[in-house]
C-alpha cells in the first residue's frame, strides 16, 4: 500500500505547518502527497507565494507529489500561460497529474505517453468502461496510469462501498492500481470541516477503522483527505499492514504464548466452513512451538468470537477460528478474543485464501 497525505497551499495552513507535515510525513516513510490547485477557496496570492517552496520541499525528499490540474493551472502558478505547459509542471516537481473533467481520451492516452516524466492518474469515482474502453483503443500506456477516487467535503456526499468496489474491480481490471481518502478530524479542512472521505460512512467512524477498511476492501493507496494529521495518525498510516484484512480484537486470554500467536498473520483456508473462517496456519505454528494449549474460557461462543481448540480435541488442538454464527460451549474450545459489531463488518473481506491478522 501506497499510503499518502494532502497538502492544500494557501488554505487553512501556514507554509512553516505545511513544510514541517511534509517533513513529519517523510520520517515515518510517507512518501506520496496530493495536491489541488484548483480548490475555490485558496488564497491565491498566498498560494503564488507558498507552492514553490512547498514543492521544492518535497521534491526533495522524494516525494512523489500528485497534482489534479485544469486549463487554468498555469495562471494560478504565476506562469502566464494559458495552455498547460507539462514540462514546466514536471519541473516543479510534480510526478503526476490527475485528470479531472475537461480531457477525452484520445487527450488522457497521449498523456500517459507523455515524455516528461509525468504519470497519469484518473478520477476512479469517474471512471466507466466505456473510458476504459476508448484508451485502449488510443494505445493508452495503462502501466503509467493510476486512478484515485474523490473526496467529498459536504456531509452526505460520499460515495457507498459498494460503489467504490465497483469501480475498484473495473480499473483493477485494466492493470490500474486505485486510491482513496480518509478523513482526519485533528485538523478538517475548511470550509465545512466534515472531513474529507471518499466513503461517506468514514465521515463518522474512527481514522484507524477507516484505514483499515480501505485496506480490506483491496484499495492499493490511501491518502489522508484532511489538512493536517496527528503524529498517531501518520503513524498508523505508515505502520498498518497492507494486502491483507486487519482486525483489532478484544483478548480475552492472559496467556502471553496465546497472545503472541494471535499477533501472527494467517490465510483463511480455501474451503471455507459454513460456521467459521478458519486460519490455515494455526496448527503448524503451535506444533512448531512445541504450544500446548489447555482449557480456558470454554463458554458460549457468539459470532465474532476468536476461538482455539484445546488438548481436549486432540489432533485439532491449536485450531483457530473466528465465528460467523452463534455455538454453544464446548470443553474443547477455547474463547481467546472477540471482535466487536464494527469490526465484524470487515469479515466479509475474509473470502478464501485471505490473509488476516490482529493488530
Amino acid at each position: 500500500m501506497k499510503a499518502g497525505i494532502s497538502i492544500y497551499i494557501g488554505l487553512d495552513n501556514t507554509l512553516e505547518e505545511n513544510l514541517q507535515l511534509i517533513k513529519d510525513a517523510a520520517d515515518w516513510r510517507i512518501k506520496s502527497i496530493f495536491t489541488s490547485f484548483h480548490i475555490p477557496e485558496t488564497d491565491t496570492a498566498k498560494f503564488k507565494a507558498e507552492a514553490q517552496a512547498t514543492l521544492k520541499s518535497a521534491k526533495e525528499l522524494g516525494f512523489d507529489i500528485i497534482s489534479d490540474i485544469s486549463p487554468n493551472t498555469m495562471e494560478i502558478l504565476g506562469m502566464g500561460s494559458k495552455a498547460i505547459d507539462y514540462a514546466s509542471i514536471a519541473k516543479l516537481g510534480i510526478t503526476t497529474i490527475r485528470l479531472d473533467d475537461g480531457f477525452s481520451p484520445l487527450e488522457i492516452a497521449a498523456l500517459s505517453r507523455n515524455p516528461y516524466g509525468l504519470k497519469v492518474q484518473l478520477n476512479a469515482s469517474t471512471c466507466t468502461e466505456s473510458l476504459m474502453i476508448n484508451l485502449e483503443e488510443n494505445n493508452a500506456a495503462f502501466n503509467n496510469i493510476s486512478a484515485l477516487h474523490n473526496f467529498y467535503p459536504r456531509e452526505n456526499t460520499g460515495i457507498s462501498e459498494k460503489f467504490c468496489i465497483e469501480k475498484n474491480w473495473l480499473l483493477h481490471e485494466y492493470g490500474i492500481k486505485t486510491g482513496a481518502f480518509i478523513p482526519s478530524m485533528n485538523r478538517p479542512r475548511s470550509p465545512i470541516k466534515a472531513g474529507l472521505p471518499t466513503l461517506e460512512e468514514h465521515r463518522t467512524c474512527s481514522f484507524d477503522f477507516a484505514l483499515r477498511h480501505l485496506i480490506a476492501m483491496g484499495i492499493d493507496d490511501v491518502f489522508v483527505g484532511d489538512s493536517l494529521p496527528s503524529e498517531e495518525e501518520l503513524k498508523l498510516l505508515s505502520l498498518m499492514p497492507a494486502h491483507q484484512v486487519n482486525l483489532r480484537a478484544d483478548i480475552k486470554t492472559k496467556n502471553p504464548e496465546l497472545m503472541e500467536l494471535l499477533r501472527q498473520c494467517y490465510h483463511t483456508r480455501a474451503d471455507e466452513a459454513r460456521d467459521c473462517f478458519r486460519a490455515e496456519e494455526c496448527r503448524i505454528y503451535c506444533k512448531k512451538n512445541n504450544l500446548t494449549v489447555s482449557p480456558e474460557n470454554t463458554v458460549a461462543r457468539r459470532a465474532g468470537d476468536i476461538t482455539l481448540d484445546n488438548v481436549n480435541y486432540q489432533r485439532y488442538m491449536g485450531e483457530m477460528q473466528i465465528l460467523k454464527c452463534d455455538l454453544p460451549a464446548d470443553e474443547r474450545v477455547n474463547v481467546i478474543a472477540s471482535l466487536n459489531e464494527e469490526e465484524q463488518k470487515l469479515l466479509k473481506y475474509l473470502t478464501s485464501s485471505t490473509a488476516f491478522q490482529f493488530v
